[in-house]
């Protein structure tokens, strides 16, 4: 419990040696060989981390092709099952497998055997209920524990698990969930949020009344014991349960590409992308990415004891799932539920930090805007408690401006300064950025490498990112498109209902199929067979290996690490019966902070004052959320759009980024070129103003 820590990438190269034989120079180095040798990287992840399988694989990647690549086929895994595997050592070291908070002030601990109790007694529940491998479980829960015993006891009998925020609103819920056809649904009673509880039963009975597929549902009581709805069960009555049933149960072998979950991305027009990962694909990329990158340790082991690991996320981010993954490795997961920043009323951005210290994480994560405001808000962070567990900040969501990381680099020096003794190493920031599509990193961290701020430290093992010119050519200290020339074991398996693949392929591999004229890997190994993924991020690789990510490509919104297609915005906002039409934009780009302004087209006889203002914001927070509220709305004669009606968000967006209209859009292809003007003229004022 003593002995000196190790970086968890260093053990991982250690074993390399003895094990394999594999001796590198640099990370560099192990980086080529990890995309080079997809085979012989993959297998040393499964056979590093112990997954285990009745039946053998006999093969690694089985078809090289994206998409359609075939992972470990024969094999046969259950996330479940590598979760529980840590039950018995992780309670015999008395670590807790979660460590719950929320505003209220309400702490609960959660044991690895109650959890796994929890779990079966859920999963037997399920399957009483009819629930089959394949189904769909839906759930509108906050970040609580009972959301992820929910998510380990469905996938756990081979359902397919789905979860949205509960503060997102009924339409915007209704438009994810109506894809899958879910057949139970669990839901939270109410929310507390920024101070003030939210009754969320009436949401829920709207969502079941208008999802036919839905047979049965469960009832969370997080704000009111004493709740309840028609025709459900409780789930605190369900795993309440503790027979011989329940402590015989065993998770289903399923095969290492059975469906795992359902999350969702949204495109700049139609409903939101319903995206499937597999079973085993989560597992290997998760483990590799917590143990190796991350450095989140097993909390029971000696070389990580005590390890806890918090990622502030809401449901609807893929954080959230990246947080619950912390199980697999046998870490101990630090969670909370509320706002960071306190309410509107009393702000207050030290609410996590205070969690933290009291607490003991030791792993540190957020939105990189969360940073950002504890530096706005003066936050002093030596004045919320000991912090000095904290090893590690990890970062995403957006770029992390170099002001802000140096800011809390100064803060931990303070923190570091009270305890006396030796000068300490600068706290480790791990600032990665991936996405909700793959469930996984392009780019991270490694403990041993320097660290510079506002950038990200390499490129993530067994991900062979590049970034491209407008010619499709990898390009080195130059902003091109970030892409991934080799599939990776979490890609979707599929968009679900996109029976021909086609919006699939559409999504990622329209810009490169297959063919397209590309070197074969710039030198990080041999081409794939089919189509190249293209992720919508501005990349730039530096020769020292360092990247730095400038923002979305596409004009998809990310507003403080949560995606949200356009389309979502505008079907709000046009329901509004002054608003005829609408544009939204989202200005993040090389390294600046996110303004995103909202172009209306109001009815005859309507002016946009401060109450239609008030009106636009409340139909974007109650449809989606209060994170894709505009910065500034105005009024405008027209919305750009092409021949064929077609909004153009991507020549405005580059417009008003600076560049000149002719680069831009070509008018001839416009069905109202004159309304350019306007724009233009807006350009210009906000140039002068900068």
């Amino acid at each position: 419990m003593t002995a000196p820590f190790v970086p968890q990438i260093r053990l991982y190269q250690d074993w390399l040696r003895t094990q394999r034989g594999l001796v590198f120079d640099d990370y560099d180095a192990l980086w080529r060989w990890s995309v080079t040798d997809l085979d012989a990287f993959w297998q040393s992840v499964w056979d590093y981390f112990e997954i285990a399988s009745p039946t053998p694989h006999h093969a690694v990647l089985a078809t090289n092709r994206m998409p359609g690549a075939q992972w470990f086929p024969g094999a046969q895994v259950n996330y479940l099952r590598q979760v529980l595997r840590h039950v018995e050592p992780a309670h015999a070291a008395g670590m807790p497998a979660i460590v719950a908070c929320n505003e209220r002030g309400q702490r609960r601990e959660l044991g690895w055997p109650e959890l796994r109790r929890q779990v079966a007694a859920l999963a037997l529940h399920l399957r009483a209920q009819g629930v089959q491998p394949g189904d769909r479980v839906a759930a509108y829960l906050p970040n609580i524990p009972e959301a992820m015993v929910a998510f380990l006891a469905t996938v756990g009998i081979g359902a397919v698990w789905s979860i949205c925020a509960p503060d997102m609103g009924t339409h915007a819920v209704l438009d994810r969930f109506r894809q899958i056809e879910p057949t139970v649904l669990i839901g939270v009673d109410g929310v507390t949020y920024g101070g003030r509880d939210m009754d969320r039963c009436a949401v829920l009975q709207e969502l079941r009344a208008q999802l036919p597929s839905v047979r049965h549902v469960l009832l969370v009581n997080d704000l009111d014991a004493t709740k309840t709805i028609a025709d459900s069960a409780l789930f605190t009555d369900v795993v309440a349960r503790n027979d011989a049933e329940v402590a015989a149960f065993e998770p289903l072998w399923l095969p290492f590409d059975h469906p795992l979950w359902i999350v969702y991305s949204s495109g700049t027009t139609g409903l939101p992308k319903p995206i499937v990962h597999g079973h085993g694909g989560m597992i290997l990329v998760s483990l590799q990415l917590k143990g190796l990158h991350n450095d989140v340790g097993c909390s029971y082991h000696p070389n990580s004891w005590g390890e806890r690991y918090h990622w502030y996320s809401s449901t609807g981010w893929v954080m959230w799932n990246a947080q619950t993954a912390g199980l697999l490795g046998g870490t101990t997961c630090a969670i909370y539920d509320g706002n960071p920043g306190g309410s509107k009323e009393r702000p207050d951005w030290g609410t996590l930090w205070r969690f933290a210290a009291e607490n003991g994480v030791t792993y540190f994560g957020a939105g990189a805007a969360f940073y950002a405001n504890c530096m706005k808000a003066g936050l002093v962070l030596a004045d919320c408690g000991d912090l000095t567990r904290i090893r590690a900040l990890g970062t995403t969501g957006s770029p992390l401006a170099p002001e802000v990381q140096q800011w809390g680099t100064e803060q931990f020096r303070a923190i570091r300064a009270m305890t006396g003794g030796e000068p300490q190493p600068d706290i480790w920031w791990n600032n990665i950025s991936g996405g909700t599509d793959f469930c996984g990193a392009f780019i991270g961290g490694h403990r041993e490498l320097p660290l510079v701020p506002g950038e990200m430290q390499c490129r993530m093992l067994g991900a062979a990112v590049q970034a491209w010119d407008e010619q499709g050519q990898p390009v080195v200290d130059a902003v091109g498109e970030l892409v991934c020339t080799q599939p990776i074991p979490s890609m979707p398996l599929y968009l679900w209902g996109d029976a021909d693949g086609s919006r699939y392929l559409s999504s990622y591999f329209d810009m490169y199929p297959p063919g397209h004229g590309r070197k074969p890997g710039g030198g990080d190994g041999p081409p794939a067979m089919g189509a190249v993924w293209r992720h919508g991020d501005w990349l730039r690789i530096g020769a020292h290996g360092g990247c730095t990510i400038y923002g979305r490509s596409d004009v998809t919104i990310n507003r403080h690490g949560l995606r949200m297609g356009t389309s979502e915005i505008y079907s709000a906002v046009e329901a509004l019966p002054e608003v005829l039409d609408s544009l939204v934009v989202d200005l993040e780009y090389l390294g600046r902070e996110s303004y995103m302004p909202l172009f209306v087209v109001l009815r005859e006889g309507c002016t946009l004052d401060d109450a239609l203002r008030a009106r636009i914001h409340a139909a974007i927070r109650t449809a989606l959320s209060p994170r894709f509220v505009p910065d500034a709305i105005f009024a405008v004669a027209e919305v750009p759009r092409t021949l064929s009606g077609k909004k153009q968000e991507l020549p405005i967006k580059k417009l008003l980024l600076g560049q000149p209209l002719e680069k831009v859009v070509n008018r001839d292809a416009m069905a109202n070129p004159g309304c350019l003007d306007w724009y233009v003229a807006f350009a210009a004022r906000r140039a002068q103003a900068a």
